[in-house]
């Protein structure tokens, strides 16, 4: 598509040089006409001699004057090679005729068509151009067979003429190839100024659109450019003349140090208020200019990179830890399984065995879960009823854990909601926000309440609430916690939600955190229903 935009832009620009040719022909062919009417119509021709036909100089001096200005006129619009055509004819016969009724005017009006032939040739391929040459001469010749059997005789020689018909010819060929190379270099040129205006435009649009601020600093401190990004990170620039010391003192400063030393300040720098912190970097556009390249490199964005860095060496690490861990897992299940067989293990004790071998092999499942997303193993999706599920989740974290005076309680539709999920992922997505809750979601002094609500959204989404009253938390926080390793705990790892939401991702469901307006939290899970999987 760009390649045809550069081919019509460049036919576009032939062309307009080919109309502004002809439009100086035209002006020519009017300058032409008047010259003629000046030697008929005024003393001016006595210097050639009186005219052999007055009535015929005067008629052909006036038609070609009104046809010059005609074609003139025409020469604005329309197609150009029937115009050439027909100017060429005007020119040949308007010549024919004033050789004829002024005979000594002939050698100045051959000397005048020459110009006109080689300009027809300019504007004509080679092939009508030397065509348009040799009839010129051929009509000379005609004129002249004319005045040499009339009763005066020629008046001029035979060599002349043949000159004449050389010089036309040459004339044609000459301007027919400086015409083509010209036409051709303008071409080039046009297509490497689009080209030269394309890339400014690539450039252009890939430094505003980069992530990365990007400001021009004169020699004074003024910003020239500034990108969208820049903008941003500086909170916007104003209009005007902008110098950097106005927009971000400690940036000047910055880099007023940098202009004196050459050394760069490795500190975030915040620049602007609810903004994210940057790492400036300077460099001069050319070696000896005093104008400087600002970028500002969002800290936020490096620590993703990291992050992305440490996720990556945790997944490599996980899968040598494993075996770590699946041994003493393993170790103690079997253990277990053998103190159940024990006819001396009382039976209080024996649910407590029950306990240990049910934890080991949960134990073993989130290794499992967190092998997977690392090594992006797909889940085992099957049909889970969420009401059965909540229930049956809320019996066995009581058993389980102790909740004291804390409370967990379900709350569903009396219809079955059947969601396509893991049935292991989810219990340990819900286990880890349920823990959450327990934790974080309690006013001071008073008992956690945690419900899960199961539901359908309005499209028939099936959807799990893990909500709390708990005193909930503030917008600065909701906007990270699912960024791994972020934590407000000093014993947690910032991992539990991130799983939490890959193990969603994983299952085609989705994890995110809803604002109570009466206060507390509430995270929601939306999964696929029934059969969404095989449907995909």
């Amino acid at each position: 598509m760009q390649d045809q935009t550069t081919r019509h832009h460049n036919e576009s620009a032939g062309r307009a040089a080919i109309r502004r040719e002809l439009h100086y022909f035209t002006l020519y062919r009017i300058l032409e006409a008047a010259v003629l009417c000046l030697v008929v119509f005024s003393p001016v021709g006595v210097l050639i001699g009186e005219p052999h036909n007055p009535i015929l100089a005067r008629t052909v001096a006036l038609v070609y004057l009104l046809a010059a200005v005609v074609l003139f006129l025409k020469g604005r619009s329309g197609r150009m090679r029937p115009q050439v055509l027909a100017g060429t004819l005007v020119d040949l016969s308007a010549a024919v005729l004033a050789i004829h009724a002024l005979p000594g005017a002939a050698s100045g009006v051959s000397m005048m068509l020459l110009f006109n032939v080689g300009a027809a040739a300019l504007l004509l391929p080679l092939r009508l151009g030397l065509g348009a040459a040799a009839v010129t001469a051929l009509a000379l010749l005609g004129e002249y067979l004319v005045q040499a059997f009339s009763v005066n005789g020629a008046v001029r020689p035979l060599a002349e003429l043949l000159m004449f018909a050389v010089s036309y010819l040459a004339m044609a060929t000459l301007t027919n190839l400086v015409g083509r190379q010209m036409r051709a270099s303008e071409a080039l040129a046009a297509r490497r100024g689009s080209q030269a205006d394309n890339l400014a435009e690539i450039n252009e649009l890939i430094i505003r659109r980069m992530r990365t601020g990007v400001l021009l600093v004169d020699g004074e401190g003024e910003v020239k450019l500034a990108n969208e990004a820049s903008m941003l990170q500086l909170g916007g620039i104003g209009e005007g003349r902008r110098t950097l010391a106005q927009i971000a003192p400690e940036l000047a400063i910055r880099l007023q140090r940098w202009r004196q030393d050459g050394a760069s300040d490795p500190t975030p720098l915040q620049v602007a208020p609810d903004q994210p912190e940057v790492l400036p970097r300077f460099a001069r556009l050319l070696a000896d200019d005093a104008q400087v390249l600002v970028f500002l490199d969002d800290t936020s964005m490096v620590s993703r990179r990291a992050e992305s860095l440490t996720l990556a060496t945790l997944g490599r690490f996980s899968a040598s830890l494993a075996h770590e861990i699946r041994n003493p897992l393993a170790a103690i299940s079997y253990a277990t399984q053998l103190m159940e067989e024990s006819p001396d293990i009382p039976e209080a004790d024996r649910r407590l065995l029950a306990i240990i071998y049910q934890q080991t092999h949960r134990m073993n499942g989130i290794v499992e879960n967190v092998l997977g997303m690392a090594r992006r193993e797909r889940a085992q999706p099957e049909n889970v009823e969420l009401v059965d599920f909540a229930r049956h989740f809320v019996d066995e974290y009581r058993n389980i854990h102790p909740l004291e005076n804390d409370t967990i309680e379900v709350i569903s539709a009396k219809q079955p909601i059947i969601a396509m999920v893991d049935r292991r992922q989810l219990q340990q997505v819900v286990t880890a926000l349920v823990h959450n809750a327990l934790i974080y979601g309690r006013m001071p002094g008073e008992p956690a309440r945690v419900s899960l609500r199961v539901h359908a959204s309005q499209t028939g989404t099936p959807v799990l609430d893990i909500a709390d009253r708990g005193p909930g938390m503030p917008e600065s926080v909701s906007t990270q916690l699912f960024r791994p390793f972020f934590t407000t705990s000093e014993h947690g790892t910032g991992l539990g939600l991130y799983i939490a939401r890959e193990l969603c991702l994983a299952n085609q469901a989705t994890l995110d955190h809803v604002p109570v307006p009466g206060g507390g939290c509430c995270f929601r899970i939306r999964m696929s229903g029934a059969h969404a999987f095989a449907n995909n």
